[in-house]
């Protein structure tokens, strides 16, 4: 038997959570999912908790059902740690330590987590010990206009021996904000979460209420959330190339990289009103239609990146001193991202050929043809190439979308039928954004989670960057991208 069917069936199956089943197990049965994953039998999805309880989201892409949920009561306010035996939880298992005042039994690191500023203490950074070594602390504060996070770097010479993260910093209480919240205001947070990734953590949220309720939204509809999306992607992949470029001092490449992104964000509002799409992905469908003339603007658009993104391809793959500082810099390896369940460019460049618009999929990409592009030297050059090829990927899928598209309505109402429960993925640039909801009798959001794929790429950047020197971490740390937003909830 599968390895999620067998730990589902040790416990009480929960009606109405869609479409993926959820069971409430024993601490036997939570020890043992651990075991699960530490074994690589399965993949930690997510890990969250609300009072009294906590949930475990495992992925197992060749299995049925591909995804399930565990749940453990915590009557006394403990529970068995699962980063004690896995450690991609113990992140998860410190914010949720932090946010509802549960304690893993066990859990190796006790820190806290989330900086509510109200902690007295200093955070005390791992103990290194060698001689000759020194640290350098960065941040919270950065010269750029980029979000607060602190890296502390243990140094031998130039070398990166050890780098740790403390992030946290913009915690901004979205669990509490959306309980209670209606389902229209939700829908606005969710898709505030990470910004650059509005248009993902929508369709997720959008998905997840749909299923809760039994319902599925307009053909019409479905496809124009596609093309948002990879307008998205591409938008996304664009300004990456360029700043990982201009971080190893190759501005040039930053410079029409920008143009191109302009221009899809010129066209997304054209098309949608809005140049990152924010806020028109609704539950029930869109809220935006695509009228003839942002058909041809579209078509325009993906005909004009194809020949101008093709010669900086170029660019990018002949220039040898560019080269020098992405090949073999930051190597991720095929264990640690396999380990880790790393979606995106961060696994595929390490062999992880996850993309959960495909597995387990969603519409309409069940309908359309794309492959998911994989290398495994899990340097900097491969996430790059990961982007380069993904952008082909979207451009094809937009125009695919426009040749089908189909008539009718692009909204359908919802009306809510009870208490129920539902769960989605979407595909973000960076990889997978989990939503797991609760809908109230009344209609509104009981509970909400809400994962970025950063959960699981943070941990990693630690490890990529061990080996390097201080000099190339700009470039590393570019080249994963983490949203600092999406993870500190």
């Amino acid at each position: 038997m599968d390895t999620i069917a067998a730990l589902l069936e040790m416990g009480h199956a929960i009606e109405r959570h869609r479409p993926f089943p959820r069971a409430v197990v024993d601490a036997a049965a939570w020890r043992q999912a651990a075991e699960h994953l530490a074994a690589g039998d399965c993949t930690l999805s997510s890990l969250w908790g609300e009072p009294g309880q906590v949930h475990m989201a495992l992925l197992e892409p060749d299995a049925s059902p591909a995804i399930g949920v565990l749940t453990i009561a915590c009557p006394d306010g403990h529970y068995p740690s699962v980063g004690a035996l896995h450690p991609p939880a113990i992140r998860l298992e410190r914010a949720l330590r932090d946010l509802y005042r549960i304690e893993p039994t066990d859990l190796p690191d006790t820190r806290p987590w989330l900086n509510h500023g109200t902690d007295p203490t200093a955070y005390k950074f791992l103990p290194v010990e060698g001689e000759h070594l020194h640290q350098i602390p960065v941040g919270p504060v950065h010269a750029g206009i980029i979000e607060p996070g602190h890296f502390r770097f243990t140094c031998d010479g130039e070398t990166v021996v050890r780098l740790e993260q403390r992030l946290g910093y913009v915690h901004k209480g979205i669990d509490t904000l959306l309980h209670g919240a209606t389902l229209e205001h939700a829908a606005k947070l969710a898709g505030r979460t990470s910004g650059d990734s509005t248009v993902a953590y929508a369709i997720a949220f959008a998905r997840a209420t749909e299923a809760a309720l039994g319902v599925t939204a307009p053909p019409r509809a479905v496809f124009l959330r596609a093309v948002m999306a990879e307008l998205e992607r591409l938008a996304n992949h664009l300004g990456d190339v360029g700043a990982i470029c201009n971080d190893a001092s190759f501005s040039l490449m930053l410079a029409h990289c920008g143009v191109l992104r302009e221009r899809v964000l010129r066209a997304a509002r054209g098309c949608f009103g809005h140049r990152l799409m924010m806020d028109c992905v609704v539950p029930g469908g869109v809220a935006v239609d695509l009228m003839p003339e942002g058909i041809s603007a579209l078509r325009a658009l993906t005909a004009e990146l194809r020949a101008r993104f093709a010669v900086l391809v170029e660019l990018y793959d002949g220039t040898a001193s560019l080269q020098d500082r992405t090949v073999t810099s930051g190597i991720l390896r095929l264990e640690l991202a396999r380990r880790f369940g790393a979606g995106g460019y961060v696994g595929r460049a390490s062999g992880r050929a996850f993309d959960c618009r495909r597995t387990p999929g969603y519409a309409p990409y069940d309908a359309l043809s794309f492959t998911v592009p994989t290398r495994e030297e899990g340097d900097v050059n491969a996430r790059v190439w990961i982007r380069i090829e993904e952008i082909g990927q979207s451009l094809s899928l937009i125009e695919q979308c426009l040749d089908v598209l189909p008539g009718g309505d692009i909204r359908r109402a919802l009306t809510p039928t009870g208490p129920s429960e539902g769960m989605a993925l979407a595909e973000a640039f960076r990889g997978d954004v989990l939503v797991w909801l609760r809908i109230a009798a009344d209609g509104s959001i009981d509970r909400c989670h809400l994962r970025d794929a950063s959960w699981f790429q943070w941990p990693l950047l630690e490890a990529a960057i061990e080996g390097n020197i201080v000099a190339d971490f700009p470039v590393c740390n570019k080249s994963f991208n983490c949203s600092y937003s999406g993870h500190d909830l």
